[in-house]
């Protein structure tokens, strides 16, 4: 009996397909279909047989990235992992039109776009509004994207200036006295948006951008008393900042500007006790007219693979043991 529920299904597989392409280095692509569903995948010259219970879904799963090649992306685990989870929400790779639109290009020529449905969504509502909130766990691409849009108008003579803010706040540890003048105290704050440049524009464009003050990465504090006109600003990690703090980034604003805040509720840094500002911006502007609310997933992650599960397991846990985790979490 239980083997009628097992199915039988075949793919053809052309010719001029790179096999090696879809199965992926020591068949990984087709490792991570067999760990997803049950399933065996065995080629026969020129086609694929599928054979367990779930043999429908691996097929959709197949199909996709094959449709992938065809349109000329390259597939990784990454992308194979994600496809596998739009499919399980109905959702083709195609049809979610990710990995469609180039905000822009590197310095050594290559394209950035949104690698996943909720960094598209994220890249959209940039262009539409002057306000954003980028919120979401590591690994999503918040701050990547940002950069990328904020040089994207610059190329396009859409701002003047780059503004990068960081809250100087210590993920924990004590890092007592660093030497040097006040720019080299506080860079080790700011180093993951001098990353997110010096990938994008390269090292020699960025400081000379630097230099002329057409890029300005700056701590937080740095930010209050100015008013920002014709400029692109971006407030990373804002779930480190106080409701004084954000309040204050927020009224910069000047005429032909635009800010995105980037945050993560889960990793939040502050004196217990002290609410973090970007939890009360949610609260108080959620229904403002102009600003917009993104919500990246762990299924938006873009790193290591393991970096999801990571993130699912502490997710997990905190619902589980509410009394550890006091702060209120947003997914959204």
């Amino acid at each position: 009996m239980e083997n009628l529920l097992i199915e039988e299904l075949k793919i053809k597989i052309d010719h001029e397909q790179d096999t090696n392409e879809l199965f992926g280095n020591l068949d990984i692509n087709l490792k991570i279909i067999q760990e997803n569903y049950e399933v065996d995948i065995v080629q026969r010259q020129d086609e694929l047989i599928l054979r367990g219970k779930e043999a429908a879904k691996a097929q959709q799963v197949l199909l996709n990235l094959i449709s992938i090649l065809e349109s000329g992306e390259k597939l990784d685990a990454q992308k194979v992992n994600y496809v596998i989870s739009l499919l399980e929400k109905g959702i083709s790779y195609q049809d979610s039109k990710v990995n469609k639109d180039t905000i822009c290009f590197t310095h050594r020529g290559k394209p950035i776009k949104p690698k996943t449905l909720g960094q598209t969504v994220y890249a959209k509502s940039m262009k539409e509004h002057d306000i954003v909130f980028g919120v979401g766990p590591a690994g999503t691409g918040k701050t990547y994207m940002a950069v990328a849009m904020a040089i994207n108008a610059f190329k396009n003579k859409e701002v003047e200036k780059i503004i990068l803010a960081r809250p100087a706040v210590e993920a924990g540890e004590r890092l007592g006295f660093l030497p040097g003048d006040l720019q080299e105290k506080v860079d080790p704050y700011l180093r993951p948006l001098y990353d997110a440049l010096y990938d994008i524009l390269g090292r020699d464009s960025t400081l000379r951008l630097k230099e002329r003050e057409t890029i300005e990465v700056v701590p937080l504090a740095y930010m209050r008393g100015r008013t920002l006109d014709n400029s692109f600003i971006i407030l990373d990690e804002a779930q480190n900042t106080t409701k004084e703090q954000m309040k204050m980034f927020l009224t910069r604003l000047g005429f032909g500007s635009k800010a995105i805040v980037t945050g993560d509720t889960t990793q939040i840094d502050l004196p217990r006790g002290k609410r973090s500002g970007l939890l009360d911006a949610i609260d108080v502007l959620k229904n403002v007219e102009g600003i917009d609310f993104c919500f990246l997933k762990d299924t938006d992650v873009v790193r290591h693979p393991l970096v999801r599960r990571i993130i699912n397991a502490y997710d997990v846990y905190s619902k589980e043991n509410p009394e550890k985790n006091p702060e209120k979490d947003y997914e959204g």
